[in-house]
């Protein structure tokens, strides 16, 4: 039997309530060929149902041919981020397995300390997480605005893009209003 070498995670604690944590997960054997415009739609269908059930906002996410990215913000202190990934994951890993791909066994994570969450910390993780594809060449410099599969993911407000004026005073906005009054108008 295969003993698999699991990465080491902070205590639970630490992935609750209004935790930062930066995702990155790997499609196994780094395969490429599954990100098109159909699996981007997929997988903003699945982190929607993710948001709603586990209470996290994404902020940016990036998809790459390989791997992507995702930033999640807890909104409640009942969310959850490693219940929400273990089930993400899994509703990922059925939909690729459709197509032939599967996810690496386990989602490597940093989660945002104290000096990281201030605003200028939060701007800098966004903002590596954004220019994945200048790093890997999938865009000019600069040109990370235009890649197609970069977005973000609050509940409830499909309207907020990432690299549109405004979106972070927005995005703040609507975060404190959902952290107050939860996801139902009332």
């Amino acid at each position: 039997m295969t003993r698999r070498n699991h990465l080491k995670r902070l205590d639970p604690e630490y992935y609750r309530g209004d935790a930062i944590v930066h995702w990155s997960t790997t499609i196994s054997g780094r395969q490429t060929g599954w990100l098109n415009g159909i699996s981007y739609y997929r997988f903003r269908e699945l982190l929607a149902h993710t948001a709603f059930r586990y209470g996290i906002a994404s902020p940016i996410f990036c998809l790459m041919p390989d791997h992507f990215h995702m930033v999640w913000m807890g909104l409640f202190t009942e969310s959850n981020q490693l219940l929400a990934m273990k089930h993400f994951r899994k509703t990922v890993n059925e939909s690729l397995h459709r197509i032939g791909f599967d996810l690496q066994d386990q989602a490597y994570d940093h989660v945002l300390q104290n000096d990281e969450r201030r605003e200028e910390g939060l701007l800098a993780i966004c903002d590596y997480v954004a220019r994945n594809p200048e790093r890997k060449r999938l865009v000019e410099p600069d040109g990370y605005r235009t890649y197609q599969y970069t977005g973000c993911l609050v509940p409830g407000y499909p309207q907020l893009r990432p690299f549109e004026d405004g979106f972070w005073d927005e995005l703040n906005r609507v975060m404190a209003y959902l952290k107050k009054n939860g996801l139902f108008r009332r």
